[in-house]
């Protein structure tokens, strides 16, 4: 796509399909239960996602290494903010805490990016973009308390919920960073190397996990769940995320996390048969207008330089 008009569609088009990538994720987390070690799943999900890069990432990444090397320490750490910390505390948190508390802690992510990019890089946060937070906030509140507030008062703090805390600022991080400090690299060495850099920092964790738990039998659930991973919230969604902060910037892109509840919700009705309340459509009708009036640009969208 190209001119302000293509971007524009394009901005668009991730920004739907992308929470669904994500939602997926979350979805296996909850599922799983910790039937699968937490390090041993992110460690696999990273590996297989780096060797499907193969056709599109090797070879960009290798022609340019030198640049990729005079970037590592950033890669080093984005690695570990996106594939670290938001990798195997999101299955580790499964373990102890509910779906409520996980969509409750990590809606506040969009809030978090927009409070740091403010506070460290100076991002304008207009009444505008605070209205449309404030409205998803609301509306994923909604959705979460399933239109009772009640829920929200009964909620309790568990090992699992520190995970999720954990992995919602890492995120924050992660986003304001793939923002604020671009680098030389395309898309696609850049996303390898980020890839090959979450591989690297899992390695240790999963060698420690391996010695106290053991290594996870490899039958083919554990092989399709891992390449689940790789395929869609790994490879997918994250390529899509990472091109849609540099089309809209990580503020209007972190607001995809509120979609993530109801995506979670809709995938949960066509794969679990849950069938959906009227407070998911009372949310929807907060998230949406939010997140329009969040994101709308005062100009057109502009490619990052």
């Amino acid at each position: 796509m190209s001119g302000p008009d293509g971007i524009r569609r394009e901005a668009v088009a991730l920004f739907l399909a992308t929470p669904a990538m994500f939602a997926t994720n979350l979805l296996v987390a909850r599922g799983l239960e910790g039937a699968v070690p937490p390090v041993a799943l992110a460690f696999g999900r990273w590996t297989l996602t780096f060797l499907m890069l193969a056709p599109i990432g090797w070879l960009p990444l290798w022609r340019q290494r030198r640049q990729a090397l005079a970037e590592w320490p950033v890669l080093l750490l984005l690695g570990l903010l996106g594939m670290g910390l938001c990798g195997a505390p999101i299955y580790a948190a499964g373990i102890t805490t509910t779906a409520t508390n996980m969509g409750l802690i990590y809606s506040a992510s969009p809030i978090l990016i927009v409070a740091l990019g403010r506070l460290f890089w100076g991002d304008p946060a207009g009444p505008r973009q605070a209205a449309g937070i404030a409205l998803c906030l609301a509306g994923v509140v909604l959705v979460i308390a399933k239109g009772d507030p009640a829920v929200l008062l009964g909620l309790q703090v568990t090992a699992g919920d520190l995970w999720v805390a954990l992995a919602t600022v890492s995120w924050a991080v992660y986003s304001l960073l793939i923002r604020h400090r671009p680098g030389r690299l395309d898309l696609r060495a850049r996303f390898a190397a980020i890839t090959l850099a979450g591989v690297l920092v899992n390695l240790p964790a999963v060698i420690a996990e391996s010695a106290v738990a053991g290594l996870p039998a490899l039958d083919l659930r554990v092989v399709g769940i891992v390449v689940l991973l790789a395929l869609v919230p790994g490879l997918g969604a994250f390529l899509a995320y990472n091109r849609l902060v540099a089309l809209i910037g990580p503020a209007s892109t972190g607001l995809i996390m509120y979609l993530v509840p109801l995506y979670n919700a809709g995938l949960a009705f066509l794969l679990l048969g849950e069938r959906p309340q009227l407070y998911h459509l009372a949310g929807a009708a907060l998230i949406l207008p939010g997140i329009w009036a969040a994101t709308r640009p005062a100009g057109r969208p502009r490619l990052e330089d």
